[in-house]
């Protein structure tokens, strides 16, 4: 099944950009999420439920201990949202929840949830989806309540079997392919961008959206500060040591643009950053998933650090360009790797970040339209082979490649004049046909690829 969004229903730079907690958006965000969504249906139906429990399929029973899905059933349960929840307190409450066998079903009502019992994991796939979740609840007198969730990449979720919400609203530019973004700029001579931020104003007024895209590049920032001071081990079992901080202070050290390599060093090391963080369960911003959250924030400090005229709306122009290029992923696609493997994690946040730096350093739509399409190009095929279903390796490092695409592809691309023979469009198709296509054990189920063949310690 594919993810893509239904034909007509906006998409809002909101669901590209939303600020959560690690380790993975669409197996720790998207689940939490949906448990918090059928803790709150069951909590207002007014009967006491007997027992309330979920059952993981797919990519979520297959790598859903690495990713703390079983963690994040039982924070949503407990009424709690991955905006919310403060990750140094997650730890607490969930060793409350299954020391007394009891959590506060939507944070009011008492149950008794025995996680051995409750919480199953099942290998099998439901029809609709990769990452699927039934929640069911019991209760003494009565039909039970049941509902099928399915996690579709970036933290969304949808209800199986249920019509998605019409929203009665129209843009004032849409768009739902490359095409058509460029046809607007023409005829309306707006950049991308422009387009984008107008867009918006049918939710909410210019100054709003732009707060936001103001605090969503507040906590990419502030993701990338942190990351550079952890220390020690990631957990989950693979021994990965946190890299970040002794690589900055030897960068610190040794001092800025001395040696040619300095630049890609820096930018790798923000996205080193940022992942360790997310590794750890920190809070990030899912850009467009968790997975992949380290390659748009490395690539916009890379602009206000190294381009000498780097303005604050340069920043919020890099953002709401990313955000229309990654619409056309979730319109025309997916940005779930269960689906597309990880061409469509980081595959996707290189192409947004190479749109977003092409915009800020001046380029036109026919350039940024190019940028977006290389950064792509050269990521297809890439597969999601987590060792230990967890995200770390090849997870981390491979932010601090896309990261560098997505720059060198900014820079190609405004070396030349706009035109190129393979379009974004066509580029976004072919990822889509290659997800198809790919075998499933490629595609986070780490039931093939390096998640076999390295030996776990």
């Amino acid at each position: 099944m594919s993810a893509a969004v239904p034909d007509g229903l906006p998409v809002s730079i909101v669901d590209l950009f939303t600020i959560g907690i690690g380790p993975s958006s669409s197996h720790t965000v998207g689940p939490m999420r949906a448990a918090r969504a059928f803790a709150e249906r069951v909590a207002t139906d007014g009967r006491q439920p007997g027992t309330v429990g979920c059952t993981l399929h797919g990519s979520l029973a297959l790598t859903g201990h690495g990713h703390a899905t079983d963690t994040a059933i039982l924070l949503g349960l407990a009424g709690w949202t991955p905006e919310t929840v403060d990750p140094d307190k997650v730890p607490a409450i969930l060793s409350a929840i299954r020391e007394t066998g009891r959590l506060d079903l939507a944070g009011s009502i008492p149950i008794r949830f025995e996680e051995a019992r409750d919480l199953r994991f099942d290998r099998s796939f439901l029809p609709e989806h990769p990452n699927g979740m039934v929640f069911r609840a019991e209760f003494a007198e009565g039909e039970p309540i049941v509902a099928r969730y399915l996690s579709v990449g970036g933290g969304a979720i949808v209800e199986a079997g249920v019509e998605p919400r019409r929203v009665n609203m129209t843009l004032p530019h849409p768009f739902s392919s490359a095409a058509e973004l460029l046809a607007i700029g023409e005829t309306a001579d707006l950049s991308i961008g422009e387009t984008m931020r107008t867009n918006e104003s049918a939710w909410r007024s210019p100054e709003e959206t732009d707060a936001f895209v103001d605090r969503v590049r507040a906590a990419m920032t502030a993701c990338i500060d942190r990351g550079l001071t952890g220390e020690g081990e990631l957990p989950g079992g693979l021994k990965v040591r946190r890299r970040a901080r002794a690589i900055h202070l030897g960068l610190v050290t040794r001092g800025r643009a001395i040696q040619p390599s300095d630049v890609f060093e820096w930018v790798s090391l923000w996205a080193l950053a940022v992942n360790e963080e997310n590794a750890a369960g920190g809070r990030v911003v899912t850009a467009p998933t968790n997975g992949a959250a380290g390659v748009i924030p490395a690539v916009l400090r890379y602009y206000e650090t190294f381009v000498a005229d780097a303005t604050d709306e340069g920043s919020r122009l890099l953002l709401y360009t990313a955000a229309a290029i990654g619409i056309l992923y979730k319109k025309r696609a997916s940005i779930s790797a269960a689906e597309m493997g990880c061409q469509g994690e980081v595959g996707v946040a290189c192409s947004m970040a190479a749109a977003g730096l092409a915009a800020a350093l001046g380029g036109t739509n026919a350039q940024v339209e190019n940028a977006a399409e290389i950064g792509m190009e050269h990521n297809l095929g890439l597969t999601c082979d987590p060792v230990g279903g967890l995200v770390q390796i090849p997870c981390i490092e491979r932010n601090t490649m896309g990261a560098i695409k997505a720059i060198n592809a900014a820079y190609l691309a405004l070396r030349g004049d706009g035109s190129h023979v393979v379009s974004l469009d066509a580029v976004i198709e072919t990822m889509r046909q290659t997800g198809e296509d790919m075998r499933s054990k490629y595609k986070e189920t780490s039931l093939g690829g390096l998640a076999v063949n390295v030996v776990e310690c």
